[in-house]
Parts: C-alpha cells; sequence; structure tokens
C-alpha cells in the first residue's frame, strides 16, 4: 500500500492526466510542423536551416516521449499502489515532492544517491 494520503493520490493522479494531455497535445503539434516543412526547396542555406529545424523537432519529441513514459508509469504505480516510494531508497517520498513532480521515482535523498553514483562513474568513464 502506498504511504501517500489519498487526497495527494487523487491530486497527483489529476496532474498526470492533465501533464499527459499536454505532452500528446505538444506531440501532435510536433509531428504537423514535421510534415509541413519541405526540405527540398530553396538554395541550400534555406535546405540546411529547414534540416536544423527538423533535427530540433525531434529531439524535443524525444524528450516528450520520455517524459510521457514516466507520467505513464507513475500513473502504472498508482495503479499498483506502488505510487510514492522511492526506487532508490524504497522510502516514501515526501509529497510535497510529489505534488510538485508527481511523475518522479525518487525521493530527494533517492535523487541525491543516484547523482552521486553518477558523478562516481563519470569519474571512471
Amino acid at each position: 500500500m502506498s504511504p501517500v494520503t489519498k487526497e495527494t493520490i487523487i491530486e497527483c493522479r489529476k496532474k498526470l492526466q492533465e501533464i499527459k494531455a499536454d505532452l500528446l497535445n505538444q506531440m501532435f503539434h510536433f509531428k504537423n510542423d514535421l510534415i509541413v516543412q519541405d526540405k527540398s526547396t530553396g538554395d541550400e542555406i534555406d535546405q540546411s536551416v529547414a534540416h536544423l529545424e527538423e533535427h530540433h523537432l525531434v529531439i524535443k519529441q524525444g524528450r516528450i516521449r520520455e517524459k510521457l513514459l514516466e507520467v505513464e508509469m507513475a500513473l502504472a504505480r498508482i495503479e499498483q499502489g506502488t505510487y510514492g516510494i522511492c526506487e532508490e531508497t524504497q522510502e516514501p517520498i515526501e509529497e510535497q515532492r510529489l505534488l510538485a513532480l508527481p511523475y518522479t521515482r525518487l525521493s530527494i535523498e533517492g535523487a541525491e544517491m543516484r547523482e552521486a553514483m553518477s558523478r562516481r562513474f563519470m569519474k571512471f568513464s
């Protein structure tokens, strides 16, 4: 059972659904923007600019896809009853953190632990 209060879960589910709707809307607009651009017309500079814009749209779309996946996983954790438990420490995530970042999987302590491990591995690579 989740250590988070029912009221917080309801609020977080609502926020997650709003974030999901916004992300899906952004994905739809990016898809339309990619379709509209014609990279075969114009001079070399116009074509290069069009390719760069497409590249930036693809990067943004990838970031949106990653965030959408985080939101979907958070909604699944709510359904499974594991929402609000840190993946790193297995301790409850602070409710204020959940309200601010409803898709978070880590408590502040867990995030700090992951950051420290990340720095340690970056140091050796």
